[in-house]
């Protein structure tokens, strides 16, 4: 798990660098494209307000062209034609409009208005002091352009066929004669409309760009962790199999070294205290008499040679009892629990299913550790007066369950090692999942129940009928 975690560590360490370095790409690519975008809008707005200019010199100079006659003459006019011709100015100036919101207007040059077709209310009227809603002084602004030989102004007013305010652009000459201001202005709402069209296009496409960017960044991403958390759990995997592959050999070797010892001390040292304990049979028969000092020394040699003979093949079944590969697991639990109850006093109840020598060796030693690490357990820590032990082969797994009546145990405090108690299930349950297994813990009060369940996979013919009841008949060892 250390060893995963330090893998998973480098790869996170490997792909943040990458998840930077693809963000500022997205970033730098989003940016730029931003900039070109605006700068392309720029020209384009430019360019339509150029046409709009050249349009409105060409609308003024019609004025100009169309008021010429009555301006521009050589000899000296009477107050009176002067001001007929002014009139008639006005006359032509109010009659010539273009499109739909296209007028000519004139100012005097203290702001009057003198002509206006579009909003005739306006005529006679002073706007010198008239700002529009951006604070700029409209009127001054547009005689002071006419003063300096004509230009442009931009500003905002109302549109007569709309209502409504908008930015128009305006351009104005000025008639020295008469000190009039002549102007007229388009309207560039569709200038505006087109160039928040354009806006908007730019920004739908830098923000598929984005996405784009994104998505390909998070899918290299994704590779990349993928391929690097495949490669993790692939070496993880092989590690564990090699592990699992070296506790079982591990196992196997204790078991088969257990088996060693065990026949070594039953056929041998077993062997070596019998014969001493007819040759101590022997001297006391050769004595006689019983009542002499010598003779009470051999019987109680005697009494200690039998508890040491009982005691080498306890220490003897303990490691590997032999009834377990001559009979098989059933009686060896049969036999496993009646030692139990002899020695403790702790009443058994026994039910064991036979599996017709279906079992693998490595199957019933593990189920028969487990059960003797239970009884054990039950001895020394659950105060229990009753033991129900059971084998049994259900639907779907094999179990063995062990349950007493004791005074049970807190679980929490055992998974965090608090106690000895807990090394044994932890053995028990390693062995277990060396053979896919799964151990089963519940414990209160009124006692504990632990079930080892394994697959049907750990029986050696996969083809036994196990329909019916589900558990098979006890007629064979198991």
């Amino acid at each position: 798990m250390a060893t995963m975690n330090l893998r998973l560590k480098v790869l996170l360490l490997a792909i943040i660098p990458l998840v930077l370095a693809l963000g500022a790409v997205a970033y730098i690519a989003t940016y730029q494209s931003a900039k070109l975008a605006r700068h392309e809008i720029d020209v384009f707005e430019k360019t339509m307000i150029k046409a709009k200019q050249a349009e409105l010199l060409n609308y003024v100079a019609l004025a100009l062209t169309s008021i010429d006659h009555l301006y521009n003459v050589e000899e000296t006019r009477s107050a009176e034609d002067e001001a007929e011709a002014q009139r008639l100015v006005k006359q032509v100036l109010d009659r010539l409009t273009y499109g739909t919101d296209g007028y000519f207007f004139v100012y005097d040059e203290r702001g009057n208005n003198l002509v206006h077709p579009k909003q005739t209310w306006r005529v006679g009227k002073n706007y010198w002091e008239l700002e529009d809603e951006n604070g700029l002084k409209v009127i001054q602004r547009l005689i002071e352009e006419g003063r300096a030989g004509g230009g442009y102004v931009r500003y905002a007013w109302e549109q007569p066929s709309t209502g409504e305010v908008t930015d128009k652009i305006g351009y104005a000459v000025f008639l020295d004669r008469w000190n009039w201001m002549l102007g007229t202005g388009i309207y560039i709402d569709d200038v505006i409309t087109q160039v928040n069209l354009a806006k908007e296009e730019f920004d739908s496409q830098i923000r598929e760009t984005f996405w784009l960017i994104s998505l390909i960044a998070f899918g290299a991403v994704v590779v990349v962790f993928g391929a690097g958390i495949a490669i993790n759990i692939h070496e993880t995997r092989l590690a564990d199999g090699k592990l699992q592959a070296l506790t079982e050999k591990i196992v196997a070797t204790q078991e088969e070294e257990r088996g060693r010892v065990a026949r070594e001390l039953h056929d041998s040292i077993s062997q070596i205290l019998v014969s001493v304990k007819f040759a101590l049979e022997q001297a006391t028969m050769t004595i006689g008499e019983r009542l002499s000092p010598a003779s009470a020394a051999i019987d109680r040699a005697n009494d200690n040679l039998n508890l040491a003979i009982r005691e080498v093949r306890r220490i003897s079944h303990d490691l590997r009892p032999g009834i377990l590969d001559d009979l098989g697991l059933s009686k060896a639990l049969e036999n496993l629990a009646e030692d139990f109850s002899s020695r403790t006093g702790i009443e058994v109840a026994v039910r064991t299913t036979g599996f017709k020598n279906l079992l693998r060796d490595e199957v019933k030693t593990a189920l028969y550790r487990i059960a003797q690490e239970s009884l054990t357990n039950v001895e020394r820590h659950a105060g229990a007066s009753k033991v129900e032990l059971g084998l049994l082969r259900n639907r779907n797994d094999v179990t063995l369950r062990i349950a007493d009546d004791g005074q049970g145990f807190d679980l929490q405090r055992l998974s965090r090692g608090a106690a000895k108690f807990g090394i044994g299930l932890k053995n028990m349950k390693e062995r277990l999942e060396r053979l896919n297994g799964a151990l089963i813990i519940e414990s209160s009060p009124a006692g504990t129940v632990i079930e080892a369940k394994l697959p049907h996979s750990v029986l050696q013919s996969p083809k036994e009928d196990t329909r019916s009841t589900g558990i098979a008949p006890a007629d064979q060892a198991a």
